[in-house]
């Protein structure tokens, strides 16, 4: 309810604000133009949405299954992990939106640079977090579990893996914003114009600044229904 109010306040403070102050609209359309457009491109801005969402959801799957399994592995051999998390770290501090154009030479500029561009960006967060689950375990839980002679791979089992949950989770929320954020970020340098960052780029450059908002209010509304998810 609290979130709730402050939505409609947010909005009715919006819509007054660009009457009394005379907001251009390609600084800031109103809620209004921008739900009438919202409705009125339905039919254009959800298949959009729900092709970008693909594109999404699959560099989510391809870039939490990799990071997990990468922390699964330098979490049992320390030396590797040393070894490697500095060009993790550097492979995620690249700035996606120099890396996308790279991303369309590789893979073409259809779904592949796409779905590559949301797993990078849903790759280190899943990695770190997931290491420092594995990572953060008591060592009495370790030695507990060495005086029942269970071997590395009990101890994963019944102790790492178990404890490292809730930082997994915590990540996959993390990587599910990112994800459509790599997808759409991908989208402006190029592709099918059934992609939603392409809808958003062109009605832009059309000055449909209601549409292109409209289709930012799509991206969102997929975006916040994957993080509750």
């Amino acid at each position: 309810l609290p979130a709730l109010a402050i939505l409609v306040l947010g909005l009715v403070g919006w819509e007054l604000a660009v009457n009394a102050f005379g907001i251009q609209k390609f600084l800031l359309p109103k809620p209004s133009e921008i739900l009438t457009a919202f409705w009125e491109q339905r039919s254009v801005l959800w298949p959009a949405g729900w092709y970008t969402f693909t594109e999404a959801f699959w560099g989510f799957v391809v870039g939490v299954s990799f990071g997990i399994a990468a922390a699964l592995v330098l979490a049992r051999f320390r030396p590797l992990g040393s070894a490697l998390m500095p060009y993790f770290i550097a492979a995620s501090a690249i700035p996606i939106i120099a890396f996308a154009p790279i991303a369309n030479a590789w893979f073409g500029i259809e779904k592949n640079s796409k779905i590559f561009i949301a797993a990078l960006l849903c790759f280190f967060p899943v990695l770190v977090n997931t290491l420092r689950g594995l990572t953060s375990v008591k060592p009495q839980q370790v030695e507990l579990m060495r005086s029942y002679a269970a071997g590395s791979a009990a101890v994963f089992r019944r102790v790492r893996i178990p404890t490292s949950l809730p930082y997994v989770f915590t990540s996959l929320k993390v990587a599910s914003v990112l994800a459509m954020i790599g997808a759409i970020v991908g989208e402006y340098f190029g592709g099918s114009q059934e992609q939603l960052g392409i809808q958003i780029k062109n009605s832009a450059a059309l000055f449909q600044f209601e549409t292109a908002w409209a289709a930012i209010l799509v991206a969102c509304i997929l975006g916040i229904g994957f993080y509750l998810a």
